[in-house]
């Protein structure tokens, strides 16, 4: 069986359809990430997508969630490991 993600692995064959799903395009790229390190599933994108173990892929995947099914979910997951990333202040706002 293949290796997705630290912890996680999938028939074979299957990390091929899950690449081809929405959101799923970088599965199994991140293999010695944790499986509680990812977004993918919050956003109903398949597992071992979105990873979030160092802010600056936190940040990738807050900027890419717009291909997930629910990008709302992989915000939230974001935000709640990674408060300091915050909303963005939109331009002209003057705050």
């Amino acid at each position: 069986m293949p290796r997705i993600a630290k912890g996680v692995s999938v028939p074979r064959g299957k990390e091929a359809k899950m690449k081809k799903k929405p959101g799923g395009s970088n599965v199994g790229k991140y293999k010695n990430v944790d499986k509680k390190s990812f977004a993918g599933t919050a956003g109903g994108a398949p597992k071992g997508s979105y990873p979030i173990n160092t802010e600056k892929r936190a940040k990738s995947a807050l900027s890419y969630a717009h291909n997930a099914p629910n990008p709302s979910g992989i915000r939230s997951a974001v935000h709640s490991k990674y408060p300091s990333l915050g909303k963005p202040v939109k331009k002209g706002s003057k705050k």
